[in-house]
C-alpha cells in the first residue's frame, strides 16, 4: 500500500492539472525551472543514486520519470510503475533501461544524443593530453613545494605529431574526437562495426577488427557506446596487442575495460600511460587506479559544462512536448 506521503503527493498533483513526474537526480536549475511549469515535479532533493527499489516507492504514481546513466530500470521496477507512460534519460547511452520492457508497457523513452559530442570531445583530449604530459606527476610535484626548477629530461611525455589515435567508436563522439585530434598532427585510425562514408571518415584509417586497430595504436581513445556484448572487451589478452609504451583513453563506460589487467599493464609500464574518466562500479573506483602516477583520473565530467547539461534537459522536454503535439520526437529511443 502507498505511503501516506505518496498519497498527499498524489493528491497534490491531480490538483494542478498537469502529468505527475519524479525527478531522480538533480538538474541544472533553468531546466528544474522548465520541467516545474510543465509537471507536477516532485525531485529526489538530496541527488543521491536511488536503487531500484526507492525508484518504484518515490514514482509510483508518475507518470513521467526522469533518469540519468546512474538509475537502473529494469523490467521488474517498470512494472511496479502502473502510470508510467514517459521515461526521460539525461545521456545519450541508454544500456540502464530495458527498452524492451518499456516497450512492451505502452511506454515512450527519450534520450540526449548529438548535444554533448563536444563537450566529451574536449575532456577525452585532456585526458590525452595529461597522459602523454604527465600532468598528474607536473601537479604534484609544483604543489608539493619540491620543484627544483626546470630541467632538460624532467618530465619527459610523448609528442603527439606524426602518432596514430586509434578510435574504438566512431560515432559522433569518436568523430568530433578525430576533429580536435587532427589539429595536434595525429593521423586517426578507427573501428566500427561497420565502415562509415568517407565524407565522415575524412581520411581515417578503418580497421575492420578491434584487434588490427589496437596493434597500430599509439594511443587508443574507448569512445564505443555502452553495450552489454562490449563488457570486458579490453582484457589482458586484447590490451597486450597495443604497441609497448602505448596510451589509453577511455571515456565511454568503464565496465568495457579489465581493470586488473590495466592496472598490470601500468604498474609494469608496459603501458605508458592511461587517462579514465569512466569506471566499472561507480563511485568505487578499483583502487589499483589510485596507486599509479601514470594515470589521470577525472569524475565522469564529460559532458559537464552548464552549456551542455541545460541542452541535455532542453532537449527532453521538446521531445515529450512534441510527442504530446502528435509528432515523431527525433530523440524518442521507442
Amino acid at each position: 500500500m502507498p505511503s501516506a506521503a505518496a498519497c498527499a503527493e498524489a493528491a497534490a498533483r491531480a490538483g494542478t492539472g498537469r502529468p505527475g513526474a519524479f525527478l531522480c537526480r538533480r538538474f541544472t536549475p533553468g531546466v528544474e525551472a522548465a520541467l516545474r511549469e510543465r509537471f507536477a515535479l516532485t525531485t529526489n532533493e538530496d541527488d543521491s543514486i536511488l536503487a531500484p527499489s526507492e525508484i518504484a516507492e518515490r514514482a509510483r504514481d508518475a507518470e513521467v520519470l526522469f533518469v540519468t546513466a546512474t538509475e537502473s530500470l529494469r523490467a521488474e521496477t517498470i512494472a511496479q510503475l502502473p502510470r508510467l507512460r514517459i521515461i526521460a534519460t539525461l545521456s545519450v547511452g541508454h544500456d540502464h533501461i530495458d527498452l524492451a520492457a518499456a516497450r512492451a508497457a505502452g511506454i515512450a523513452v527519450f534520450h540526449t544524443p548529438d548535444v554533448l559530442s563536444d563537450a566529451c570531445a574536449e575532456i577525452a583530449m585532456m585526458l590525452l593530453l595529461n597522459a602523454c604530459r604527465r600532468g598528474l606527476e607536473g601537479d604534484r610535484l609544483v604543489r608539493s613545494g619540491t620543484w627544483q626548477g626546470w630541467a632538460p629530461t624532467q618530465l619527459l611525455g610523448i609528442g603527439l605529431p606524426g602518432r596514430t589515435l586509434g578510435i574504438f567508436g566512431m560515432g559522433r563522439i569518436g568523430r568530433a574526437i578525430a576533429h580536435r585530434a587532427r589539429a595536434f598532427g595525429l593521423h586517426i585510425a578507427y573501428h566500427n562495426r561497420s565502415r562509415l562514408e568517407p565524407s565522415l571518415e575524412e581520411g581515417a584509417t578503418y580497421h575492420d577488427t578491434l584487434e588490427g586497430l589496437l596493434g597500430a595504436s599509439d594511443i587508443l581513445m574507448v569512445a564505443a557506446p555502452g553495450a552489454p556484448a562490449l563488457r570486458g572487451v579490453l582484457d589482458a589478452r586484447r590490451l597486450a596487442l597495443l604497441p609497448t609504451g602505448a596510451v589509453l583513453v577511455n571515456i565511454s563506460r568503464g565496465d568495457l575495460v579489465d581493470d586488473e589487467a590495466l592496472v598490470a599493464a601500468l604498474a609494469s609500464r608496459r603501458l605508458r600511460a592511461a587517462g579514465l574518466d569512466v569506471f566499472a562500479n561507480e563511485p568505487n573506483v578499483h583502487p589499483g587506479y589510485r596507486k599509479l602516477d601514470n594515470v589521470f583520473l577525472t569524475p565522469h565530467i564529460g559532458s559537464a559544462t552548464e552549456e551542455t547539461r541545460d541542452a541535455m534537459g532542453r532537449m527532453l522536454i521538446d521531445g515529450i512536448e512534441a510527442l504530446g503535439r502528435g509528432e515523431t520526437p527525433l530523440n524518442r529511443l521507442c
